[in-house]
């Protein structure tokens, strides 16, 4: 979707530049690799070459180069501009206008987006001369992934940490959108397969709450959901995310909604899905509930206790009641079957039953798949056809999900403005 140059100077923190690069990768974005000479001593630039599979650029006077003044060629090219890490050294360099080698050249001869992963010592970060450069970077328009504290390699215990490579790739993301041309809402324009379209997802457990302390709760991580909102997010849709209680962060989204109980999710999902093209209900939304919620802690007694339970609403048997009544083919409604035993017949049934246009079926009694796992095997079921994805990460199955999704899209539901 977008070329990034990715600059990597030298500092321990490079080793993490390496999965910037596959974050950027993942979401469609393509990378070239920009390494000072430091950065070298730190990550060979084979690693790099071979995962964007492009000449890695280690300098300004490689042979050839000059042929075509490749740092102008890159400039004129990129959408942004990342450096992750970036020592004191070059930050000093970009303030102070200073280009003796190639990365510090693209930066003053670029008009794309800058962004900067800040990554030293402490002292050094808290040092009135660094401290004047960022304040001179930030005022020409660069923007910054704020360090994270912890330990240093140094051995010293404080912010100076390069961020983790997620929040570098989420905020390279937020900034590759703001860059785009908007809409006739002014919002940034998207391009991709989605482009035009509303995915709400809906991801995670729900707790019901028993008394202020206890809940009846389920495994689920928020993964798979996320994975989905993600995706379709990469394919140009408008995403929004209703998610139960995870302990997993939450992709970048143009809405998230957080709610804890089956109640809240239904009351939030059946607001959200009539601006929807798609709804994908990933979340493990929990049957029963208790019939009453103490308002204090149930103290512990010597007699068994008895907990009544009551059923919760069915969000999407709901939702496809009212699209039948309604008469319409929106929003396309995809539902998870998450079961132990006799996996595709029961979500045959549950399909039919919910009136859905897609279930995808997992069976959670693996411990390589389902609710905790990072990777999931599944079938994905239609009106007239089943297709099983192999065990892979919750990523590429769901990138197999959207497939389906957009043929069913271009078939049959309208593009939504």
């Amino acid at each position: 979707m977008a070329l990034v140059a990715l600059g990597v100077t030298g500092g321990i923190g490079a080793y993490k530049s390496v999965e910037v690069c596959r974050g950027l990768q993942k979401r469609g974005h393509d990378v070239v690799a920009v390494m000072t000479r430091a950065a070298t001593k730190f990550v060979g630039p084979l690693t790099f070459e071979a995962i964007t599979r492009r000449p890695v650029i280690t300098s300004q006077w490689a042979p050839g180069a000059n042929a075509d003044i490749e740092h102008i060629a890159i400039a004129d090219s990129i959408s942004l501009l990342l450096v992750a890490p970036c020592t004191a050294n070059v930050i000093g360099k970009f303030a102070n206008g200073i280009a003796d080698d190639f990365l510090s050249s693209l930066y003053l001869a670029t008009q794309a987006a800058v962004l900067i992963a800040p990554a030293m010592n402490s002292n050094m970060l808290a040092h009135d001369a660094v401290q004047k450069n960022l304040q001179a970077l930030s005022a020409r328009g660069v923007r910054f992934v704020e360090p994270g504290e912890g330990y240093l390699a140094c051995g010293w215990i404080g912010k100076g940490r390069l961020a983790e490579p997620e929040e570098v790739v989420a905020a390279a993301v937020a900034v590759l959108e703001q860059s785009r041309p908007a809409d006739h809402e002014g919002r940034p324009r998207r391009s991709g397969p989605l482009a035009g379209r509303r995915v709400l997802v809906t991801a995670g457990p729900t707790y019901e709450d028993i008394d202020p302390v206890r809940f009846v709760g389920n495994r689920s991580s928020g993964r798979m959901g996320f994975a989905l909102a993600e995706e379709a997010r990469r394919r140009g849709a408008r995403v929004t995310i209703v998610a139960g209680p995870t302990r997993v962060e939450p992709p970048a989204a143009d809405a998230l909604v957080r709610v804890r109980s089956a109640a809240e999710m239904h009351a939030a999902v059946v607001a959200e899905a009539a601006s929807a093209d798609v709804v994908i209900m990933a979340a493990a939304v929990a049957d029963y509930t208790p019939a009453d919620t103490a308002g204090q802690k149930i103290a512990k007694g010597d007699a068994p206790m008895t907990l009544t339970l009551r059923r919760t609403p069915d969000i999407l048997a709901e939702l496809g009641d009212m699209r039948s009544r309604l008469g319409t083919a929106t929003p396309l409604l995809v539902g998870f079957a998450a079961e132990t035993h006799d996996v595709v017949a029961r979500a045959q049934d549950k399909r039919r039953r919910k009136k859905l246009d897609l279930i995808v079926a997992n069976d959670v009694s693996r411990s390589d798949r389902g609710f905790e796992a990072a990777t999931n095997a599944v079938t994905i079921i239609g009106p007239d056809d089943e297709a099983e994805v192999p065990l892979q990460s919750k990523s590429g199955v769901a990138a197999a999900i959207l497939d389906r999704v957009e043929r069913l899209l271009a078939s049959s539901v309208p593009t939504r403005v």
